[in-house]
């Protein structure tokens, strides 16, 4: 059995669902984790951020459900309203951070999440990949270069594709893969505790 994490890196949602991933996947290193960039801000829905007025609004109960932070540099980030959230882009730099460490792909995802919510980043920038890199101590200046490959657009074209063949609609989406039986374990969002309960049964299933 593995794990099958589907969110995107511009999903507050899965922000504010990284608390409970980094929980689960401490609980389980038994179990490993894939993930997947689900495409949420693509084509026609890469548009300047004010053309959805409701993101304030929603990040504030996320701040509420989850504890999520949404810091000062992501407030000035956005403050003007004209920042483009590019799904495509934050893709290709989580399939180049997991390319890195496949084995911290959680972590580096919420660690991404952390850079554009907390410290304002653009997931469009090479240089938040060599911050996050070198933060995380893995080679910068590869990511940065698997960041801009060609390579990298194909592996967000593949996990948009993975998402949907999974049947993901909406993000963020923790599954549990056994062969061919997949089960979701939280929609949305979720506790660590809720999915023990889960695993728990399918275990004894």
């Amino acid at each position: 059995m593995k794990l099958v994490y589907v969110f995107d890196a511009y999903c507050g949602w899965s922000h504010g669902f990284s608390g409970t991933l980094r929980e689960v996947v401490s609980r389980h290193p038994e179990l490993p984790v894939d993930v997947v960039s689900g495409g949420l801000f693509t084509g026609e829905r890469r548009v300047p951020i004010h053309e959805f007025g409701y993101v304030q609004g929603a990040n504030a109960k996320i701040a509420e459900l989850t504890g999520a932070e949404f810091g000062d540099g992501y407030e000035k980030l956005i403050a003007d309203g004209s920042f483009v959230m590019d799904s495509a882009a934050a893709a290709r730099g989580v399939a180049a951070l997991s390319q890195a460490a496949p084995d911290r792909a959680a972590d580096l995802a919420i660690a991404l999440q952390h850079a554009f919510y907390v410290d304002g980043l653009s997931l469009s920038d090479p240089a938040t990949y060599r911050e996050v890199a070198e933060q995380a101590g893995l080679d910068a200046d590869a990511v940065v270069a698997a960041f801009e490959a060609p390579e990298a657009q194909a592996a967000a074209e593949a996990d948009f594709h993975r998402a949907a063949e999974l049947g993901v609609t909406g993000f963020p989406t923790l599954l549990a893969v056994d062969g061919d039986r997949v089960t979701a374990l939280a929609l949305g969002h979720g506790t660590a505790d809720d999915i023990d309960q889960r695993l728990a049964a399918l275990r004894t299933s």
